[in-house]
């Protein structure tokens, strides 16, 4: 098939990748933006960075993180509007509205002088970005992956699987903002505590909010519960869509490693590669061993089950995580996180991992509840 010409409407992807392209356009913006405080004019016009001299200094870690950042966004654009059955189009729009947003947010980071610096190598780094995420896209197409996605999707998936394959596909990143306990999405109360106090402070809310006790840390296994069921409730999200044994195993298998680097990727970026494995205690081993485990006894259970036992895991373990005191180390690593290089991904990962397990049980929620479907479970591989 040329990559210019027409696209078969065999070939066309699944409306997925819209609201795909929409998640990430916005979590684009967060990151850019973030942290939305000490927005000044300076007087010049907001598109005078592309005039200006070329930065001085940069970092191996600023320039992968500009290109990769715009990778998906040209991707899963491109195989949205290739829907229309134009490849031509289809490349153009995936590579000419995320240049025009990068442009965008570039200009608007000159009004936020205290914490962005708006540079046109970055504007140029997100075009090609979005311009290899366009190439892959093409390549995808002419290969005629997205037409065996939906035959997949016919075959492979439970019907009316509420949006679940794509929350699964961002579980690895929302592992890669730090977490108090390994694999820990969620733990949130500490921050509703804080913000609750703060906006009570000085007025006649405040005498009527109880005082804070302090919690005690969790036990070594304690913490290898939490890590058990925060690994275990998304693989049974996944057996929930799945139809064969087969399909469960393998997605098991891809999660963990997947899962897994993210862990590593974030300790890495956090403490550097020298500590990458420093999450790995032996509360988290044993945790770690508990979930496949529980895992592997999972596979042949039916959709209904799975995803009624993911929520009860979800449930669960937030009420274990959200009772854990925040540890000074993580404190340290968010405050790595939110002041140092890492601001770009901050606003990208932080809210994507405290929400997601929500996400997560919201979707488990109308897995339990859908109608039985009217072809038999096939527990063969």
């Amino acid at each position: 098939m040329n990559t210019l010409g027409s696209l078969s409407s065999a070939s066309r992807p699944y409306p997925l990748a819209l609201v795909l392209v929409l998640l990430y356009a916005a979590l684009v913006v967060y990151a850019s933006l973030y942290p939305f405080s000490g927005w000044r004019y300076q007087g010049v016009a907001l598109w005078a960075f592309l005039f200006a001299p070329w930065p001085a200094h940069w970092t191996g870690f600023d320039v992968a993180a500009n290109l990769l950042a715009y990778v998906p966004l040209g991707l899963l654009l491109t195989l949205a509007v290739a829907r229309s059955g134009s490849a031509r189009l289809a490349a153009s729009v995936g590579l000419l509205l995320p240049c025009l947003l990068s442009l965008a947010l570039e200009s608007a980071q000159g009004l936020l002088v205290q914490h962005r610096v708006p540079s046109q190598v970055d504007w140029i780094l997100n075009t090609v970005g979005a311009a290899l995420g366009v190439g892959l896209a093409l390549w995808l197409l002419r290969s005629r992956w997205p037409a065996r996605w939906n035959a997949f999707r016919q075959t492979g998936l439970m019907p009316q699987n509420h949006g679940a394959p794509a929350l699964l596909a961002l579980w690895p990143l929302a592992l890669v903002y730090p977490t108090s306990v390994p694999f820990g999405l969620g733990q949130v109360w500490y921050r509703l505590e804080g913000t609750l106090y703060a906006w009570a402070e000085g007025s006649f809310l405040q005498p009527w909010l109880p005082v804070p006790l302090p919690e005690p840390p969790l036990s070594p296994l304690t913490e290898a519960i939490v890590v058990a069921l925060c690994v275990w409730a998304p693989l049974l999200l996944g057996y929930a869509v799945l139809r064969r044994v087969g399909q469960r195993l393998l997605f098991m298998l891809l999660a963990l490693a997947l899962v897994l680097g993210a862990l590593l990727l974030s300790a890495s970026l956090t403490w550097g590669p020298a500590h990458a494995w420093a999450w790995l205690t032996p509360s988290a081993s044993l945790g770690l061993s508990f979930a496949v485990a529980l895992a592997f006894l999972s596979l042949a259970l039916g959709h209904r089950a799975a995803a009624v036992l993911s929520l009860l895991a979800w449930v669960l373990a937030l009420t274990l995580l959200n009772r854990a005191p925040a540890e000074p180390y993580f404190a340290q690593s968010l405050q790595l996180w939110e002041w140092g290089r890492f601001i770009q991904l901050h606003g990208l990962t932080q809210w994507l991992g405290a929400l997601w397990p929500f996400a997560a049980l919201w979707v488990g929620l109308r897995l339990a509840l859908r109608a039985a479907p009217r072809q038999v479970y096939n527990r063969r591989a």
